[in-house]
């Protein structure tokens, strides 16, 4: 799913003009705080959050110099393959400039801004500028097979030559008309598989053709990848040509479909089989075998023709094997739209302790993706402007079930769902109960099948653990263990079980959920049991809200903790016997040796050693 940019208004003077530009793209407009009126969504530092767009691969838009925009994403450029378009734009509007992604999105928003504001795109990408055309850039509903060879073939054109059209989708490639013809050059527009392609050949394929797919559960992957090659090879169809796999809803989660969507690079849609059902008239094998197993009279011939639509027709009808069934339909226009549903997709992110700076890029990206965000409203406050827009349901501490079973139903929808947690997703937060969900059947207090069926990723984020070992210096550079002290959901016995264990073991620990309002005892109970296998003066980390304006360190000693020092918000580190203080001009430092300074004093007496006399 392409992602909608995002205009940046950094001043009242660019208002109007980021308002006018947001209409035009059906965009959102950003505002500097303090410094515009209305936006949608407001940011504090220009830098910050243009870099965090732009990690997140939203295409920016911004208001304001070029000189902010270079500045802001330069420490993030990499393969300009894979970045996001970004545009400048006077604040009157007279000038438009694509800075990065010319041939990836920007020279057309360039346009398309200049053209509604009356301004001028100041367009330098040589293509375009000489030719009025970017050739690795076709329009939506066409492929261009070999990417690679497009550089070499634009400078041949730039450098006089000219090229011959060919090919059976010749009517269809207008937007190839007024290139300067010739022999140098060869352009294909078919949908069959070119032999010769090269730097002085390229290949347009239109998406004019549409898969349809039916297997037993659980059918081999190869099985059903062989019987779509030899479909695809006997009707002449290169793989650029595919607009799309589709099948039934309850197909989602089959391997050999996953497989193949993604073996063909093609995306994968769904239709339920009331919308398959709806197709039977235009099926050249309807079966009542199929319609008593899964409630439709075909699968792969209508999911074919589901997706291509009326006027769309037939072109291979079903193949099968043992465990598969393919069928093919073909459009006369290249395909812009899709119908049905995508697979649903729960992201379960960890956004760490809450500023940007600390957020992966990955989840960024991710959330940015989403659709609709799920999860303890302050959460997703922190997320600030990159949730501005979509859609969120809020849900209060301890509505954790409730609040991971509604994100796999929405997922189950065939949503792209964020479920938004602090730190990281993964430790001590929602990613374990969401797998604990799907690991039941719907009797025993689990998700709807449909949510069953949806891709589930998971991705890390900056735990507090982290965040507060960072802050101390490095208290974890040997042997620690996290536990929580919270007994909701653990035995108290188990708890102190570990506690002991731990103890014995001279682990450096971090306390997760040290104390509550009504849980005050077992942080005691926990120092208590440490001094008697670690020295008094063990240094102790307390940190809270990290990474926020009201975060707070300071250190203790193991015997003087006090349990009124500490809130939910806290992390507790508690250093192994090894485990001391640097004093540094900042302040104290916290840090676990790992042995090195033995091996140095051990080189050292060697040293002086060989030097005596």
């Amino acid at each position: 799913m392409a992602l909608k940019p995002v205009v940046i208004a950094l001043n009242a003077s660019g208002l109007a003009t980021a308002q006018k530009v947001a209409k035009v793209l059906g965009a959102q407009v950003h505002g500097r705080e303090g410094r515009v009126a209305q936006a949608d969504a407001w940011f504090a530092n220009a830098l910050d959050h243009a870099r965090d767009l732009f990690a997140a691969g939203v295409p920016i838009v911004g208001v304001c110099a070029s000189g902010i925009l270079i500045r802001a994403v330069a420490p993030l450029l990499v393969d300009k393959t894979t970045e996001p378009p970004v545009v400048s734009v006077s604040d009157d509007g007279s000038v438009v400039v694509p800075l990065l992604g010319g041939h990836h999105g920007a020279n057309r928003l360039a346009r398309e801004i200049a053209q509604a504001l009356g301004g001028a795109a100041a367009v330098t990408t040589a293509g375009d500028v000489s030719l009025g055309i970017s050739l690795d850039e076709p329009p939506l509903g066409w492929a261009l097979i070999n990417p690679s060879d497009a550089k070499g073939v634009m400078s041949e054109l730039l450098a006089g030559g000219g090229a011959s059209v060919v090919g059976s989708d010749i009517k269809q490639a207008t937007w190839l008309e007024g290139l300067p013809e010739g022999q140098n050059i060869r352009l294909t527009c078919s949908m069959e598989q070119a032999m010769d392609l090269g730097p002085t050949h390229l290949q347009f394929t239109p998406r004019r053709v549409t898969v349809g797919v039916g297997c037993a559960r659980n059918c081999p992957p190869e099985e059903m990848a062989y019987l779509v090659r030899e479909t695809l090879n006997d009707a002449g169809i290169c793989d650029a040509a595919l607009h799309s796999i589709n099948t039934i809803s309850l197909k989602a989660d089959e391997p050999a479909i996953l497989g193949l969507a993604t073996l063909l690079n093609a995306p994968l849609r769904l239709f339920s089989a009331e919308q398959l059902e709806a197709e039977t008239p235009r099926l050249a094998n309807p079966s009542d075998v199929v319609f008593a197993e899964v409630g439709c009279h075909g699968v792969s011939e209508a999911a074919a023709l589901a997706q291509v639509g009326a006027n769309g027709k037939l072109f291979i009808a079903k193949r099968k094997t043992a465990n598969a069934t393919v069928a093919l339909a073909i459009h006369d226009q290249p395909l812009l739209n899709y119908q049905g549903t995508p697979r649903g997709r729960l992201c379960v992110v960890g956004i760490g302790p809450g500023q940007a700076a600390w957020r992966t890029p990955e989840v960024s990206r991710l959330v940015a993706d989403a659709e609709e965000l799920v999860g303890y409203g302050l959460y997703i406050d922190l997320l600030g402007p990159l949730a501005a827009g979509k859609s969120r349901s809020d849900f209060p501490l301890g509505g954790e079930e409730a609040r991971c079973r509604y994100a796999l139903e929405q997922a189950g929808k065939g949503k792209n769902v964020a479920l938004v947690c602090s730190g990281d997703a993964g430790i001590y937060a929602m990613g374990a109960l969401v797998f604990e969900l799907l690991d039941r059947g719907v009797d025993q207090m689990g998700v709807s099948a449909a949510a069953r069926r949806v891709e589930v990723v998971c991705s890390p984020g900056i735990s507090a653990l982290q965040g507060a070992a960072a802050r101390a210096g490095a208290p974890l550079g040997h042997d620690f263990c996290t536990i929580s002290l919270s007994d909701l959901l653990t035995p108290r016995d188990d708890i102190l079980r570990r506690l002991k264990a731990a103890a014995e073991g001279d682990f450096v620990i971090a306390f997760y959920n040290p104390v509550s309002k009504t849980r005050r005892t077992l942080l005691a109970e926990a120092r208590e049991i440490l001094l008697q296998h670690r020295p008094a003066n063990t240094p102790v980390m307390l940190a809270s809200s990290l990474g926020r304006p009201e975060e707070n360190v300071c250190y203790r000693r193991l015997a003087d903790l006090k349990v009124d020092e500490v809130d939910m918000l806290t992390v507790v580190l508690i250093g192994s016997s090894n485990s001391r203080l640097a004093q540094l001009g900042e302040g104290p430092r916290m840090f676990t040796p790992r042995g090195y300074a033995r091996k140095i004093d051990g080189d050292l007496a060697k040293h002086n050693k060989s030097n005596e006399i």
